[in-house]
Parts: C-alpha cells; sequence; structure tokens
C-alpha cells in the first residue's frame, strides 16, 4: 500500500515536536473579516510573521474534540447537550437553554460549507483566495431527523470565558429528501471533504481547526453507517452517550461498541549509506506523484513488525531501525474505514535491492535528497490550494462539479517538476519533507530495535 495519507510552507524546515517549523504572516484584514463568522470559536491568530510551530497534522487539533467531556466549568456534558437538542427538536424556545446547539449536516459523507465573499478591499495586492467554513445551522433548520441520530462533537465557551457555552453536533441528512440547507442569499453546499482539505489554507488556525472538527464528525457518521448490528448476537445496535457509543438492544447481551479505528503505518525508508530515500507510486496516483510506502496493521503484530513487513512484502528491502515521527487522523478514506490512524515512521533499509510486488505498487525507486527537495514543489502547493479554494467558491454557487476529486490534488505549472510528493495536508509529506530538510533523528533507545 502506496500512501497519500499533515503541515509546512517554507522550504527550510525544522524538528520541533515532530513536525515542521514554518512562517507565517498575520491574514489581512479582508480575509480575517470574511472568516470571523458564525460557527466553531476564532482561533489566536500569529502576530506577524511569528515562527509557528505546527503541533499537530491535518485533521488534528480538533478545537470541539480536547473540550468534550472535560471536567471545566463551562463545558456542556453530552448528556446534557443531549437533553437541551432534545427539547429544541420538540419546539422548545431556543432562549429557554443554557446553551446554544449548533448542528452540521452531512450528506454521503459531506460536510454542509459556505464560501463567503470577502469584503471590497482598496488594496492593490492580489486578493486571497476564498476562505471556506462549515455551514453551522441551529437545530431547527434540520427537519424531520429525530434526536437520536445526532452524534455530538463537543462544547465550548461558557463560564469564565466570556462567551454564550455551545453544543456542537454533526447529523446524517442522507434520507431527508426535499429539504433545503442554508439561508437566504447564503453560498453553501455539501462539499467532498478531500476538497475542503486541499483547499485549506494551512496557514489560518480558523481553517484547520473546522477541518478537523468534520473529520471528526464524518468518521462518527460514517461508522454509525457501518455499524447497525451487533457483532455478537446480530441484533440492533442503538446510539448511547449522545451518539459518541453504541449499544446492543438485545437485553440479554447490551455488548457496548465503541467507534472504529483503522491504524495504519506509513515509512519512509532510508538509505543511510548513499544518503537516498525510497518512494513508490501506485497505478491510481496521478502522473509524475511518489509518496512513502504504508500498510495495515495485521492482528498481534507490533507498529515496528508492520513496518518491517510491510517493506519486505512491497518492494523486497530489508529494515533494521524504526523510529516514530508523528501520527495523523484520516477520515477521508473509503467508507467501510471511517478513520485511518496513519503512524508515521523513518525505517533503515539493511538491503537495498528493489524487488517491487506489482500486485501492490506500480514501481518503487531509491531517490537522492537533493531529488527529493526538488520534488517539494512548496509554490504548487499553494497554487493547487487556491485552485481547489476557487472551486468550493464555485460548488457554493451551484457549480457543478465536473472532475473527480482526485483532480483537487494535481499540482502543475508551466515547466513541471519530474515528480513531486503528497501535499501539507498529508504525514507523507512531513515524513518526507522532514529527512529531506533535517534528515531523520538519531536511534533514541532500543526499542527501535524491537
Amino acid at each position: 500500500m502506496c500512501a497519500v495519507g499533515g503541515p509546512t510552507w517554507h522550504r527550510h524546515v525544522s524538528l520541533h515536536s515532530q513536525l515542521p517549523l514554518i512562517r507565517t504572516q498575520q491574514p489581512s484584514p479582508a480575509r480575517q473579516s470574511a472568516t470571523n463568522q458564525p460557527g466553531l470559536p476564532p482561533a489566536r491568530r500569529a502576530p506577524l510573521a511569528m515562527s509557528i510551530h505546527l503541533r499537530a497534522h491535518a485533521f488534528a487539533a480538533n478545537p470541539l474534540r480536547g473540550l468534550a467531556g472535560t471536567r471545566s466549568s463551562g463545558a456542556v456534558s453530552p448528556s446534557a447537550a443531549a437533553e437541551a437538542l432534545r427539547a429544541l427538536l420538540d419546539g422548545a424556545d431556543a432562549a429557554a437553554g443554557h446553551h446554544l446547539s449548533r448542528v452540521l449536516p452531512f450528506r454521503r459523507g459531506r460536510p454542509l460549507a459556505r464560501s463567503p465573499d470577502p469584503p471590497a478591499s482598496s488594496s492593490s495586492s492580489p486578493a486571497p483566495p476564498p476562505a471556506w467554513r462549515l455551514a453551522w445551522l441551529p437545530p431547527s433548520r434540520v427537519p424531520g431527523v429525530p434526536s437520536d441520530v445526532f452524534v455530538f462533537l463537543g462544547s465550548h465557551g461558557g463560564e469564565g470565558g466570556g462567551e454564550e457555552a455551545a453544543a456542537y453536533w454533526a447529523v446524517d441528512v442522507s434520507e431527508v429528501e426535499g429539504a433545503r440547507f442554508g439561508g437566504a442569499g447564503e453560498e453553501s453546499a455539501f462539499v467532498d471533504l478531500r476538497t475542503l482539505m486541499v483547499a485549506a489554507d494551512w496557514r489560518d488556525k480558523d481553517a484547520m481547526g473546522e477541518l478537523a472538527v468534520a473529520g471528526h464528525a464524518r468518521a462518527l457518521l460514517e461508522w454509525h453507517n457501518t455499524a447497525k448490528f451487533c457483532g455478537a448476537c446480530g441484533a440492533k445496535a442503538v446510539p448511547t452517550e449522545a451518539g459518541t457509543r453504541k449499544q446492543c438492544s438485545n437485553e440479554s447481551c447490551k455488548k457496548r461498541i465503541y467507534p472504529r479505528v483503522d491504524p495504519v503505518v506509513i515509512m519512509l525508508v532510508i538509505d543511510k549509506q548513499n544518503d537516498r530515500a525510497l518512494l513508490s507510486r501506485q497505478s491510481r496516483f496521478v502522473p509524475r506523484m511518489w509518496s512513502c510506502l504504508a500498510g495495515f496493521i495485521e492482528p498481534g503484530e507490533s507498529l515496528e513488525e508492520a513496518v518491517r513487513r510491510e517493506t519486505w512484502e512491497e518492494t523486497g528491502i530489508e529494515v533494521g531501525q524504526v523510529i516514530y515521527h508523528s501520527s495523523q487522523p484520516w477520515p477521508v478514506g473509503p467508507n467501510t474505514m471511517p478513520c485511518q490512524l496513519m503512524v508515521g515512521f523513518f525505517a533503515y533499509a539493511k538491503s537495498l535491492d528493489i524487488h517491487v510486488d506489482k500486485k501492490e505498487l506500480e514501481d518503487a525507486q531509491w531517490h537522492s535528497r537533493e531529488d527529493v527537495k526538488k520534488a517539494l514543489t512548496f509554490a504548487e502547493y499553494e497554487k493547487a490550494q487556491r485552485s481547489s479554494a476557487l472551486k468550493v467558491k464555485q460548488i457554493c454557487k451551484g457549480a457543478e462539479r465536473g472532475q473527480s476529486t482526485s483532480s483537487d490534488l494535481r499540482v502543475e505549472s508551466e515547466e513541471p517538476a519530474p515528480m513531486f510528493v503528497p501535499g501539507p495536508y498529508a504525514i507523507a509529506h512531513h515524513l518526507i519533507s522532514s529527512w529531506a530538510f533535517e534528515g531523520a533523528p538519531k536511534v533514541p533507545s532500543s526499542f527501535s530495535n524491537l
């Protein structure tokens, strides 16, 4: 399995908490005004030209996930949130509740997104690309859906913070026919999460936070769609704990069912003696794209063993030392695997002859450090981000999608590089860029030899 599946813009990067160091600029007043819309609380902006140590990949650092279920006096518990939601859906006055409720609808795995127009600017500088945001709605705008199919995502605000507490929910409206979502004059549409991923501005903390929330929501909703029955007795599984868990409805069983996570190892194999890295490609990849090896973990197997086995099976290369880099939730895989967890490693080769398993890969080759640096086409990633942001804008305006989602991942220029690697949304990018510009870290302990 070859992976396309976290954050850097600068050509010089540094390992900090295993993730790259980037520099960013303060968003323009036009961008900041356009993005401070109702929905998730705004993230703190970085001062001008301040170095930011990104400590999380795309789909990680969920601003609601860390607050859900905390003991903070301002946090809304799942049970309290569910009780308030039921009251609102039964017609209670929203003003009578102790917190706000906001809902993110999904249709066939796609969240409802909006792309507001930035205010007119007199500046002569080029206008920034459109900034998408999730289209949060009050529960009254999601008709015909019973309360037990809503999934609690977390809460924010409350006592001591100066903000009114708000509980956030997701719901699948794929079966709700005839309903229209979005307000009058509001440009919104159900947009593929991969398209939103590529369209996200990596220097915009708000966008990255909303991407993480959407990924968490999609993973839970797709899990609900696939885990409809108890695996022990076959009885119907019903949601509990505000949709964050399920339980068997059979009184003699009552098995608790937890959201599924599929762990995947993803590794950059390194030839230390010749200063090279092993990259591979699959036939489904867009032309010229190369990435890391990856594969699912088998029962009874350690992470290190999975790295060595997958590398051997796909390329015939024997791996010795294995060093952990970082991990990334990946909720944009197949619906049957609603949330993969990509666990990234550097792996040092003990043999160098490549024997590709053509059933798994189209090709695998050693690439020098200089060639890999050239493949990290940062300007082209920014072009792809801008192009995808404009595409989201068109979708929200009602334009039909005329091409496959995979086309969003292309990074083309007038003189394309001979090869390129996945963009900053993918952990593969950061494994590759960390080695290319800094080199893999030294082996921290004997555990990497297990």
